[in-house]
């Protein structure tokens, strides 16, 4: 939880009030209660309020905007997972199809070993899976007949697609309730912070 700068150690308090708010788990109660103080007000303003009486030196603003992003995380994974059941896809399966996507449709199994960091032999065990399921094929390659190429068939460029467009759907969905100017400026306020993040290493995406 984000407190005022100088205040001091919450202990246990504070310890429990960060585990409710990363729990994934929403109290039916509260939502019950933000809903029926009107649709300005979401599971977090009630988050807030009863937090701010334990913690005094609580940063509403700063407690408000992580504990929101927190939760939009957890929405669009759940978004994400489900797609990924409605599609018959396993994550490490959608992530090879993503990552060979992402390389024009077309790699070589070291390729995708560095895409996904994996070891060599554990990129063959997918590719053998996604292959016997046609969303993949495995050709020698143009270039040098002594290598292989993985390609990306149209069942399975279809398949990834359609697990994507489900996620991206929704976030359109969400999205769509700001005017693109606001949407720029939640970019652009969202990226000041992720540079701060990304100093030293400290967050970093592949």
């Amino acid at each position: 939880m984000a407190r005022k700068h100088g205040s001091k150690n919450a202990g246990g308090v504070e310890a429990a009030a960060e585990s409710e708010v990363e729990s994934e788990v929403e109290s039916e109660a509260e939502v019950e209660v933000a809903r029926v103080n009107g649709p300005s007000r979401d599971w977090t303003d009630v988050h807030v309020e009863r937090w701010l009486p334990v913690l005094p030196t609580l940063d509403p603003d700063i407690e408000g905007a992580v504990t929101r992003i927190k939760k939009l995380t957890v929405h669009l994974r759940r978004v994400r997972e489900q797609s990924l059941v409605d599609f018959d896809l396993e994550r490490p399966e959608f992530d090879t199809l993503h990552k060979l996507a992402g390389r024009g449709g077309r790699a070589t199994p070291s390729e995708l070993a560095a895409d996904l960091d994996l070891a060599p032999a554990s990129v063959t065990g997918r590719l053998d899976g996604l292959e016997r399921r046609g969303l993949l094929r495995r050709t020698p390659s143009k270039a040098d007949r002594r290598r292989v190429d993985v390609e990306l068939t149209e069942s399975g460029r279809s398949i990834w697609l359609g697990a994507m467009d489900v996620l991206g759907h929704e976030e359109y969905r969400l999205l769509g309730v700001l005017p693109k100017e606001e949407r720029a400026q939640l970019s652009d306020m969202l990226r000041r912070i992720m540079v701060v993040a990304e100093e030293g290493g400290g967050a970093q995406w592949k």
